[in-house]
């Protein structure tokens, strides 16, 4: 590793802008040894290593040079697709040009990503294609000669919602397998072959906990046999695993089922079409009343409130139950070649059962420390889903991944809490003695940044002035940076509100989130280098604005989480029962991971420079705070507003004006 990484290496003689970074050297070499470890020592256990790698250190190519030189099948797993395409386009044309010219290297995603061509060519047939997308079809069939994998990015015509795309994607309950008549031709085919003959597969999170699911269930694999995993972007595993580990019963989800019957029946026999849309009529009623018998209330619930004391739905369950499992009936056996009866019987049994699991009118009567699910639904405007989700998947990372393979490495910019791993270890169900390795950013946090944080009087969040003092404070600190700001808010309602605000107060253009799609608002942050743009959820990792458009970075206040939420709820029930303190041990380490990837969105390059203003005095006023400030990076902390003009006053300010 001392030979590409050192500072005499491989990478300072052809990479090029190159700094030499002891932490990503450090990392590379920690790998190495890591997929060193014979096969024997991971028979029960896979060897694993959590590497908190912060921004600016190049652990991407720390964890893949390594990897390639393994000799390994190796996955790596990330959670945005911005990263993988960074991988494919930058790191593995380096790699192959200058360590291993025979890498094979592919990115996998889900199936619905790819075209089914017996879809297409049922489409064609049918004639329905003109008259569905105008001349998009030929555009298609003409793309269909030529492309490897017929991957929809290719596509960058077709629009995000493209009706079009949802009648010829490949789905798993339209797969007819080997009796396929396209068969031969299939894209999903050769991406497999092409994949097990793959080094390196690149995957979401989402894709790779979907093959561990199937995996557990002994009906198949999405990917082919890997020895080692890398996750990067690794403080996202225990959200997306829960996901995969727990069952979803939802309105859409048999509405979907309905809508794809009818499709196919349009083409049966007058009688047997009768029937079919006789069927798919009963159940779409039975649906909708079990969905119309819960409350109206939008949110998030625990279900077992409800199934105890409204009798509508505990009453409409066994009924919705019954005609998913007659609609299964009605479908298996009809007859038609290569037809898709069978796997649409599939799903309507398939839903019975998960409705069965999540919905049964009895639930165990278990003490808080041995319930395994916690049982809860969600109303949107348009939808109803029940949900069975683990309460904590340390237990099914351990049989379906830990067990499986030889090595797992995690990594991120932000694992660590207070300065230590306790919380991701044993949140992901790794030993306390798991080998981990924390890497600063190479980035001058003291010479560069600064940590604003108001004095009294502001008030706490919680006090009724807060809203007023939180504009007033945020309009200060913008017309200092003249604009240039990334606001960060904990609630939609709050940016609402703080917009509502600042909206004439300031002289500088106002982007709000959810006033158009994230990539046309991020585009018009960085070209109007004095914009501000409000933001909630997503816009609080990921975003990467390096240089003049971003000197400052404004959070209202710690993020915690709600504590109603159902699955929260459960976990902090589960802590509690096992002589835990729900808060310290729970919601204090997951809301500093969130503010730490807020605050990660100042500092991108060795060159960036701007002020973190985080606009709650709970950092200072409570116990809990010192934990966030041993987080956050080694900025100097100022409480005094004068400061921060001094700070903004050493730059020039946008158009020539003072700040």
């Amino acid at each position: 590793m001392d030979d590409i990484f050192g500072p005499d290496g491989l990478l300072a003689t052809h990479l090029s802008p190159y700094q030499y970074r002891p932490g990503q050297l450090e990392m590379a070499r920690a790998v190495a040894r890591l997929l060193e470890t014979p096969e024997e020592y991971c028979a029960d256990q896979a060897s694993c290593l959590m590497i908190e790698a912060e921004t600016g250190l190049g652990k991407t190519l720390a964890y893949l040079i390594p990897a390639v030189l393994s000799g390994q099948r190796v996955v790596v797993s990330t959670n945005t697709r911005n990263l993988q395409d960074q991988i494919l386009q930058r790191e593995i044309p380096f790699i192959r040009e200058w360590i291993a010219p025979d890498l094979k290297a592919l990115c996998v995603k889900g199936r619905q990503n790819y075209l089914c061509l017996y879809r297409w060519r049922q489409l064609q047939a049918a004639g329905q294609a003109d008259i569905q997308a105008g001349g998009e079809e030929r555009a298609i069939e003409s793309w269909i000669d030529e492309t490897v994998h017929g991957d929809r990015s290719e596509l960058h015509w077709l629009g995000s919602g493209s009706s079009l795309w949802q009648k010829i994607c490949c789905q798993s309950h339209f797969c007819l397998g080997s009796q396929c008549p396209e068969a031969t031709g299939c894209f999903l085919n050769r991406l497999r072959r092409d994949a097990a003959a793959s080094q390196l597969l690149i995957v979401n999170h989402h894709l790779l906990f979907s093959d561990l699911a199937v995996r557990k269930t002994g009906y198949g694999e999405v990917l082919p046999r890997y020895e080692t995993v890398l996750f990067d972007e690794a403080h996202h595993v225990e959200n997306v695993a829960t996901t995969f580990f727990g069952f979803t019963f939802s309105r859409f989800q048999v509405l979907d089922l309905c809508g794809d019957v009818e499709r196919v029946a349009v083409d049966c026999q007058e009688s047997q079409r009768e029937e079919i849309l006789a069927a798919v009529s009963r159940l779409k009623g039975n649906i909708e009343r079990f969905a119309a018998a819960f409350p109206e209330q939008k949110g998030r619930f625990p279900l077992q409130e409800v199934l105890a004391n409204h009798p509508g739905p505990s009453a409409l369950r066994a009924e919705l139950a019954a005609a998913l499992q007659g609609f299964a009936q009605c479908l298996d056996g009809k007859p038609g070649e290569a037809s898709p009866w069978p796997q649409y019987a599939s799903r309507a049994w398939e839903l019975s059962g998960r409705l069965e699991k999540i919905a049964c009118e009895q639930f165990d009567d278990l003490a808080d420390e041995e319930v395994s699910h916690t049982y809860w639904y969600e109303r949107t405007e348009r939808n109803l889903a029940l949900y069975a989700t683990p309460v904590d998947v340390a237990a099914e990372l351990h049989e379906a991944l830990y067990a499986q393979v030889c090595h797992c490495v995690f990594t991120s910019a932000t694992l660590t809490t207070g300065g230590n791993f306790r919380y991701a270890l044993e949140r992901l169900g790794l030993p306390a003695d798991t080998p981990t390795m924390s890497l600063a950013s190479p980035f001058d946090y003291q010479g560069r940044t600064m940590l604003y944080v108001p004095n009294a009087p502001f008030p706490e969040p919680t006090a009724p002035g807060y809203p007023q003092a939180l504009h007033h404070c945020m309009a200060s600190l913008i017309k200092l940076a003249g604009g240039r700001t990334l606001a960060l808010f904990t609630s939609l309602a709050a940016m609402d509100k703080a917009y509502a605000a600042l909206r004439e107060q300031l002289p500088y253009p106002l982007l709000v989130q959810g006033e158009a799609p994230r990539r046309v608002l991020l585009q018009r942050f960085c070209r109007e280098t004095d914009s501000v743009l409000l933001a909630v959820s997503s816009f609080w990792e990921g975003v990467d604005v390096p240089g003049e458009s971003l000197s400052l970075v404004v959070i209202d206040k710690l993020p915690f989480e709600v504590p109603s939420d159902p699955v929260i709820m459960a976990r902090m029930n589960r802590i509690k029962a096992l002589g835990g303190n729900p808060f310290n041990d729970y919601q204090v380490p997951r809301a500093i991971l969130t503010l730490r990837q807020g605050v990660g969105r100042l500092m991108r390059t060795a060159d960036d420079r701007g002020v973190i203003a985080i606009l709650d005095t709970r950092l200072f006023g409570k116990g809990y705070g010192r934990q966030f400030l041993r987080s956050l990076p080694p900025s100097p902390v100022s409480r005094d507003m004068d400061d921060v003009a001094v700070f903004f006053g050493q730059q020039p300010a946008p158009h020539g004006q003072p700040a």
